[in-house]
């Protein structure tokens, strides 16, 4: 065998394996925060999930490949913790276009839609960030004001100001260390959560619908209000948790590869 025939099949070889290695330990994070409540952070009025993060990490970091392997682990766990851990809701999961493919999807989504902005640019990056983050700090501040109305936990109460201050403290790494990028990963995100959340309720609907709200104890005539305000109530404080993240972990990753060149 030639020498540069070699070489090459060696590097695969490390690339092949490279891959799976993350592939693995990137799914068994995504396993562990289902089975612990590390999963769930809460995070203004609600509770965030962090499941996902380990697939949009994947895909920004490796691909869609990474991403949608990782993704497709996660949604076996989906299917594997409805069947050893039933919720009056978990039979929507057994289904493997609700548990499985909006998965899968988020690799693919993610990946694709930070490539397309790393190429397209954006001067004003840094403007939009900085509404970001305000928006990001109002809704904080909001579940802040709910946990003082409503007499809630103080654990909740101090870890939405813990939120605020990571935020600035964010707010101020994307400035100093990301620049534009910061950006492509903000929105590729944002993009990989809406995929998992607005995909798994879509297929919830159109399968399951009346017979998932019913197992809510909710009026089943106004379904499709039910199923969009969980979007809206699930989706937002999940996009805000999940920015935090992704920023800080894909930030210290590339910087680290950068050091190492």
């Amino acid at each position: 065998m030639e020498p540069e025939r070699r070489e090459k099949m060696n590097k695969n070889s490390k690339f092949n394996v490279r891959k799976l290695t993350i592939i693995a330990i990137l799914g068994a994070i995504s396993a562990v925060f289902g089975m612990t409540p590390l999963g769930f952070i809460p995070v203004g009025p609600t509770r965030a999930t962090i499941m996902h993060i380990p697939v949009i990490i994947g895909a920004i970091m490796e691909g869609p490949v990474v991403g949608g392997c990782v993704g497709l682990i996660f949604g076996l766990f989906s299917i594997f913790q409805a069947i050893t851990n039933p919720t009056p809701v978990s039979f929507v999961f057994l289904n493997p276009l609700v548990s499985i493919l909006p998965r899968v999807l988020i690799g693919i989504f993610t990946y694709y839609v930070y490539n397309a902005l790393r190429k397209i640019g954006n001067k004003k990056t840094m403007g939009i960030l900085y509404v970001l983050w305000i928006l990001i700090i109002l809704y904080l501040g909001n579940g802040i004001y709910i946990d003082i109305v409503e007499k809630k936990p103080i654990y909740l109460l101090l870890t939405n100001v813990a939120l605020i201050i990571l935020t600035l403290i964010l707010a101020y790494f994307t400035h100093k260390n990301l620049k534009r990028s910061s950006l492509d990963i903000i929105i590729s995100t944002i993009i990989g959560t809406l995929t998992n959340t607005v995909g798994v309720l879509i297929m919830i609907y159109f399968f399951y619908g009346e017979k998932f709200v019913e197992a809510l104890g909710q009026d089943i005539s106004i379904a499709r209000k039910v199923i969009f305000g969980i979007g809206i109530t699930n989706g937002i404080p999940e996009i805000i948790i999940a920015i935090i993240i992704v920023t800080v972990v894909v930030g210290a990753l590339k910087k680290e590869t950068n050091d190492r060149r």
